[in-house]
């Protein structure tokens, strides 16, 4: 009976035992690893000397370490103060990482005091990561620097990247995956690579009022020689006369196609100019050119438009190959070309054209007023805002803002027969033109801010990528028709309206004319 009654006591034991209850998950903000500790010497750090950077990010690089000291091994020092001291290799200066003060540091490591070594711990995470952000997105923010570039703000975890290099010993290769992948951007820095291998030059400035052709005799042809040999456009013993024979001429004009400019042998006035550039503003113009390209995204698309704007050049890349090329006209100074990064959308054929502000207020309005039928010349109409015609007799050239002017499609129209569209914040777009001789200018800076593009018809009929729907016979009839035609392009493909003076090719350095003027004050205000 006892044990009757006991078993009985343990079964409603049992059978009353509460359930453990479930374990809910809490939401974690997501936070920096922790960093794995070494076993050399550690300090604990001062958070009141870390509020004294400033940097929120160095706060939570100390948070994964419990604010203790992270640098004790030497193999990683090593790394950090190495990548730091050959900054320069990369375009970037190794003074704005401190990279003499750190060394200092380090010749001393023994004889630290624990504040010392601390603040030495310190300045090797804060210049080392300032380091890693500028690699991967420019030193210069460009939406503080430009008013009409449209880039894509480029965020980066660097406590994210650091540490994870950190604590998988692969530090080493931190530097080199962060950095953009592009063709061109590896292609500069072999360009600065190159360049470094030039002596200094002590060349003088070459003067030449006049144009220089073959079998002329001219003083200038001798600084024009040792230029010419000194870039190794020009190869071998010259006799540096005045006289310009043909091995010169032959150099002239490989040298002129290195830069952009018409290689027909003859020295005018943009020949000697890109002729007096000296290695330091080369030098200089490539540091510029690979700030920009960080600026840039660091993964292009599958599909896109790349425009370069002073190469007056399109490709267009498909997996990685280029399948078309084409010759652009990009901007004036005064109006330039903006840099954008964006998606097509849509082909238009036949396309109306309304006169913009810009060209309204600067070209029309003072035609206007000269020839009341400047505008029915070229096919515009005036459309007061109820929408009706109005007669240029009528128009009131003192409010000149209060019409719609638009071109009707056609041949002659401002737009030419396509344009392409894409979202952007200025209004442009790319477009045929009806100054089609232009293509075969080697200076094509001729614009109001849209890219004209030649052969465009091609182009569309490439991009509509339908041999039946969109074929050449089909777009022919759609312009044979002068019917303003839309259609929707379904690949999809990026568009990289971009700006690069300076890059590589075949171990040969290329140059283009900076015709916006901004390598110089980009330099200035990276090395300010």
């Amino acid at each position: 009976m006892k044990k009757l009654y006991f078993l009985l006591v343990i079964c409603i034991f049992i059978g009353c035992k509460k359930e453990t209850p479930k374990i809910i998950p809490a939401v974690v903000k997501k936070t920096a690893p922790a960093i794995i500790l070494t076993d050399e010497r550690k300090v604990q750090i001062d958070t009141a000397l870390l509020s004294t950077f400033k940097s929120e990010t160095l706060k939570q690089f100390y948070n994964s370490s419990e604010n203790t000291t992270v640098w004790g091994n030497l193999k990683k020092r090593t790394y950090v103060l190495s990548q730091l001291s050959k900054a320069e290799e990369l375009g970037l200066n190794p003074e704005d990482y401190k990279a003499s003060k750190l060394k200092k540091f380090e010749e001393k490591i023994n004889n630290l005091t624990d504040g010392d070594l601390a603040t030495y711990d310190i300045l090797l995470t804060y210049n080392f990561e300032k380091y890693l952000n500028h690699l991967y997105k420019g030193k210069l923010n460009p939406k503080n620097l430009y008013r009409d570039w449209d880039l894509d703000e480029k965020t980066f975890d660097v406590n994210d990247v650091l540490i994870k290099g950190f604590n998988k010993n692969k530090l080493d290769s931190v530097v080199e995956n962060i950095q953009s992948k592009a063709y061109t951007y590896k292609q500069l820095l072999k360009a600065l690579e190159i360049i470094n291998t030039f002596p200094d030059d002590n060349i003088k400035t070459i003067e030449s009022a006049e144009k220089i052709t073959l079998r002329d005799t001219n003083s200038a042809l001798i600084n024009i020689k040792k230029r010419l040999l000194y870039w190794q456009d020009m190869t071998g013993k010259d006799s540096l006369t005045q006289i310009y024979d043909q091995k010169t001429f032959e150099s002239v004009k490989k040298f002129q196609e290195r830069h952009g400019l018409a290689s027909d042998g003859v020295i005018g006035i943009g020949t000697i100019n890109a002729l007096n550039y000296s290695k330091e503003k080369r030098k200089q113009q490539i540091i510029a050119n690979l700030e920009r390209w960080r600026w840039y995204t660091n993964e292009l698309a599958e599909n896109y438009f790349i425009i370069n704007i002073p190469d007056y050049s399109l490709n267009v890349v498909e997996g990685q190959d280029t399948t078309l090329v084409r010759n652009i006209v990009v901007g004036t100074s005064k109006r330039k070309t903006p840099i954008i990064t964006s998606t097509l959308r849509t082909v238009v054929f036949n396309p109306t054209w309304t006169v913009p502000p810009t060209i309204l207020k600067e070209d029309v309005v003072p035609a206007m007023k000269r020839n009341r039928n400047y505008l029915a010349n070229k096919n515009i109409t005036i459309y007061d805002t109820a929408g009706k015609v109005v007669d240029p007799n009528s128009w009131n050239e003192n409010k000149p803002g209060n019409y719609r002017y638009v071109q009707s499609p056609g041949y002659n129209n401002a737009l030419g027969l396509m344009k392409i569209l894409f979202p952007n914040n200025h209004s442009v777009y790319l477009h045929d033109t009806n100054h089609r001789n232009n293509f075969g200018r080697s200076n094509r800076s001729l614009s109001s801010g849209c890219v004209r593009v030649e052969n465009p018809l091609e182009l569309a009929e490439h991009i509509l990528d339908d041999s039946e729907k969109w074929s050449k016979d089909r777009i022919d009839t759609i312009i044979a028709s002068k019917k303003t035609t839309s259609i929707k392009i379904t690949k999809k493909y990026a568009l990289y309206q971009w700006y690069w003076t300076a890059w590589s090719k075949k171990n040969q350095l290329i140059f283009r004319a900076d015709i916006y003027n901004l390598d110089s004050d980009l330099y200035a205000k990276l090395r300010n």
